[in-house]
This record gives structure tokens, sequence and C-alpha cells, in this order.
């Protein structure tokens, strides 16, 4: 009887300590947290920490895995699902409900976490510090690379590095809004003070998301009117910037500023499933090796 006591005992003191570093992790971030705050919050002793994983990082590596383990094992039996049902008619609305749906069902569970479930989400893939992006790349990049070859899939007339940088933008915008604090309080401003409930919030992001990556191709002629302006528009810089911009309309300048983006965005392209993981991250990080 002592024995299961202790053990239960053990539990509960491993158990408080994973839910303290999550919340602290959910609040601070990970390079604001210390060891001294997480065993303040959890009222226990430097010992207890020590004694159930040894360090900040693999107290912070439990932490995660207990919550994105079986998010992303749910997330992968959804979109096999898809896959074996729809095959070539799998759409993006689809690979994003495989992203989406068990994400919400595990926010509405209690025992994992409830709502701040997704905000643990949102933090988890928008964190600056390395240490969280080697994590996320380590324990997830075969998730990645399978959802990126699910979207290449579902939208062909994307190129793969086009297709990188629109799931980079939609996924991290998708994550702050998760991680933010104050997303219900602007929710209220811009909906005369109606609330809107995890599902709607999501449902919206996704309509977002939908229409950025089903967006037509960009005009080569827009984008390098773009990139002359703001790559030219620095302090003493206006005119030039001006004067370029009028050569880019009348097609003098769009083939090199065309060159110019494509080179800027070379090296980044080259691993865009990269930013997919990082950011799903809502699946985190990978590359089709198509």
């Amino acid at each position: 009887m002592a024995i299961r006591t202790a053990g239960r005992h053990a539990g509960d003191t491993k158990s408080r300590i994973l839910d303290a570093a999550e919340t602290l992790f959910i609040e601070c971030g990970y390079e604001a947290m210390s060891l001294r705050q997480i065993t303040s919050r959890a009222e226990v002793n430097l010992a207890a920490v020590n004694y159930h994983f040894g360090s900040k990082e693999s107290l912070i590596h439990a932490m995660l895995s207990r919550r994105l383990d079986r998010l992303n094992q749910e997330r992968l039996k959804l979109l096999d699902r898809f896959d074996a049902m729809l095959g070539a008619r799998l759409t993006c609305e689809h690979v994003l409900g495989a992203m989406f749906i068990p994400a919400l069902r595990l926010s509405r569970d209690s025992r994992v976490g409830g709502k701040a479930f997704l905000r643990l989400l949102g933090r988890a893939y928008t964190d600056p510090s390395t240490f969280i992006r080697e994590f996320l790349n380590a324990h997830y990049e075969s998730l990645a690379v399978r959802f990126f070859d699910a979207f290449q899939r579902a939208l062909p007339h994307l190129p793969r590095e086009e297709l990188g940088w629109r799931l980079h933008f939609a996924i991290g915008a998708l994550s702050g809004v998760l991680a933010g604090t104050d997303t219900d309080s602007l929710i209220a401003e811009f909906s005369q003070r109606k609330s809107m409930n995890d599902a709607q919030l999501i449902a919206r992001l996704a309509s977002l998301m939908v229409a950025a990556l089903k967006a037509p191709l960009p005009d080569g002629t827009q984008l390098a009117t773009f990139a002359a302006v703001l790559g030219d528009a620095t302090e003493g810089g206006t005119q030039h910037a001006a004067v370029r911009a009028q050569q880019v309309a009348r097609g003098e300048t769009a083939a090199t500023m065309e060159e110019e983006t494509s080179c800027r965005g070379s090296s980044w392209g080259s691993s865009s499933p990269h930013s997919l993981s990082s950011t799903a991250r809502l699946a985190p990080h990978g590359g089709s090796r198509r």
C-alpha cells in the first residue's frame, strides 16, 4: 500500500512539474522561463525536477511531446483516411482539415489542457528559440514531409517554392493568432462585442488560408514593382524607388527584378517545407523528396 501511495505521489509531482512548465511556456516562451519559476509554480524543489527530468531541456522535451505526439498521430490518421477515400480528389480543404480537426478535438478535452492546448500549439510554432525549432525538426520532420506532399498534390498548379512561401506565411499567421493573449478582445472590437469559440476562430483562419493557398500565381511584373519600391524606399532613396517603379511598369526592369526576387528566395525555397514544420508547425519541419 505504501508503494502504491509513493508511486501515485511521484506521478502527481511529475504532472505538476509538466503542467507548470506548460503554463510558463505559454505565458513566457522558452528563453524567458526558468527552472526557479517552474519549481515555484509547481510547488516542488529543484531536486524533484532533476530527479524526474534531469534538465530544463529534457523537461521541455517531455512537456511538448506529451501534447504534440498524440496530436500528430491523430493528424496522420485523418490524412491517411482522406487519402484512402479520395485519392487524386484530395483537396486543400481536406489537408487543412487533417491539420485542424484533431487540434480542435483535443482542445475540448480537459485531460490534455483544454482551451490552453491551442495556445500551446501557437506558442510552440512561433517560439523563436533555436532549441524549440530543433526539437520540432528532429521529432516531427516526417509528418511535415507528409503534409507538404499532400498540399502539393492538392494544389498542383503551385510551384514548390511558391507553395512553401504561402504555407510559411499562412501557418505563421495562424500560429500567431493561437498564441496571442489579446485575440478575444480584438475579435470583440471587430464584432460588436460578440464572442467567438475556438471552432469559429479556426474556421475563419482556415478560410483565409484556403484563399491564400488557392490564389492565382502572382504576376512577375507585379512582384517586380513591389520589390523595386520596397527594396529602394530607404532614407534618401524614395526618388530612385519611384523611377525604378516606373521602369518596371514599362517592362524595362521586370525580368531583372523577377530574377533578383527569385535569388532572394532561392535559399529559403530549397527548404520551404521546413517552414511547414516550424509553423505546423502545425505539423512540424520537413520537405517533400519528390
